[in-house]
């Protein structure tokens, strides 16, 4: 019976299944999915958070205002549904109503007495001039508080700090400082109402390009959302602020 001679021929293997098969495209579907999945999150996060916020305020404003209406004069009454947002309109056209009495004659008499009771109040008269100083220096338009935003250095030199400039410095402040001072409301991240005030010299105050509303996206953010600097390109590529610790002639 004769057998087959050896053959010295590499014998081939059979091609099998690669571990690393189907691994790249798979990494690559999860990072599409993913990047889909972010960038879907960027748009719809803001707008439904806002129209949350919103939808809250309204119905807090007509949980409130709209059950004073009478009955007969509500329009929920006659209606199948609720009219949301109604409370936020009656509010809205009360307050335009006042503030339209109180530019003639009668409104100012009115408030003038008013005012005068406030006055005799010893708790009350603090809390409203308190409060109406603020309203005036925030609403009326001849202000120009809160209309720049500021770079200064705080706690200490070397540190620099966005502020804002809510006016110039008067009365007995003004009177003891040498140097001519500046309000500028340091806000706090992430909530910007709160914060502390600051004289600083006018010297040491640097205004920004940036807008008011661009400042406050930048606090809030806690510096994510960066402004874009509108300066002429030889000006940012040129330092214009040092530390006065550093400067050669201190």
């Amino acid at each position: 019976m004769s057998k087959n001679p050896p053959t010295d021929e590499p014998v081939e293997a059979s091609p099998g299944p690669s571990p690393t098969d189907g691994g790249p495209k798979r990494h690559s579907l999860i990072g599409r999915l993913r990047n889909s999945f972010l960038a879907g999150l960027l748009v719809t996060a803001p707008i439904g958070i806002t129209i949350y916020i919103v939808w809250i305020i309204v119905n807090f404003v007509d949980s409130r205002v709209t059950p004073l209406i009478p009955v007969k004069y509500n329009p929920e009454t006659s209606l199948p549904i609720n009219i949301p947002g109604l409370g936020l309109v009656i509010v809205f056209v009360t307050i335009t109503l006042i503030g339209a009495l109180m530019t003639g004659f009668l409104g100012r008499y009115i408030l003038s007495a008013g005012e005068r009771i406030l006055a005799r109040m010893p708790v009350v008269r603090s809390i409203y001039g308190a409060l109406k100083q603020i309203f005036e220096a925030v609403l009326t338009h001849s202000s120009t508080a809160f209309r720049k935003v500021v770079l200064i250095e705080y706690p200490r030199r070397g540190i620099w700090v966005l502020g804002f400039i809510t006016g110039e410095t008067k009365g007995e402040i003004q009177n003891l400082t040498k140097e001519t001072v500046i309000n500028v409301f340091l806000p706090t991240t992430p909530n910007p109402t709160s914060g502390f005030l600051l004289f600083v010299p006018a010297e040491d105050v640097h205004e920004l390009t940036m807008t008011v509303e661009e400042g406050i996206k930048m606090v809030v953010s806690g510096g994510i959302v960066t402004p874009p600097d509108r300066r002429p390109l030889n000006q940012q590529k040129t330092p214009q602020l040092a530390s006065a610790e550093v400067l050669p002639d201190q």
